[in-house]
């Protein structure tokens, strides 16, 4: 067990029997009042956001989480098979738990998955990932004075807008946080 004053952003904890991770958490002294920590949590099991106030002093138990970097191997149905770099042990992952940028995991990229004990609890892809456009509209000769863009569909199938003078065969790189275009690969 830990003490509210031991909780800081990105904190795993165990609340009403359900696993949380703490997404913003402020300390508030409001007038004459006792102080408090105002907390908003992502529930993991179901996703859904949860706001509560700790009393300041309050035991709150604190869950050991480990990260590993893994090897993303393929996809099968709902779950994304990685492999651990050391015990070469394969390991089926969620699809879930990656959220949106699932659909940018290229064959060998590098993924970090938070377990706790054997269960894996969360997953990030790489922040930004080369992909190759597979099909985009031609790209015309003097059209970059405007920030216009156009969809491209890139070798995972994914499908994002990119501006108009990248062309289909291009290696680009991608934004899996936001989804979105950052520049060309040289």
């Amino acid at each position: 067990m830990a003490d509210t004053g031991d909780i800081n952003i990105g904190s795993f904890i165990r609340y009403n029997g359900e696993l949380c991770q703490i997404l913003e958490y402020q300390h508030r002294t409001p007038g004459n009042l006792r102080a408090f920590y105002q907390a908003k949590m992502r529930n993991l099991k179901n996703g859904k956001l949860v706001e509560n106030r700790f009393r300041s002093g309050e035991l709150v138990e604190v869950v050991r989480v480990d990260f590993k970097t893994m090897q993303y191997i393929f996809a099968e149905n709902d779950f994304i098979v990685c492999m651990d770099g050391e015990t070469f042990e394969q390991v089926y992952i969620p699809k879930t738990l990656f959220g949106a940028g699932a659909q940018f995991l290229k064959e060998g990229c590098e993924v970090k998955i938070a377990f706790e004990g054997d269960d894996p609890i969360t997953a990030e892809a790489p922040t930004f990932v080369e992909l190759e456009i597979t099909y985009t509209e031609p790209g015309v000769k003097g059209d970059t004075a405007t920030n216009t863009l156009k969809p491209a569909t890139l070798e995972t199938g994914a499908k994002i807008m990119v501006p108009l003078f990248v062309n289909q065969g291009e290696k680009i790189r991608v934004d899996t946080r936001t989804m979105t275009y950052n520049d060309r690969v040289k």
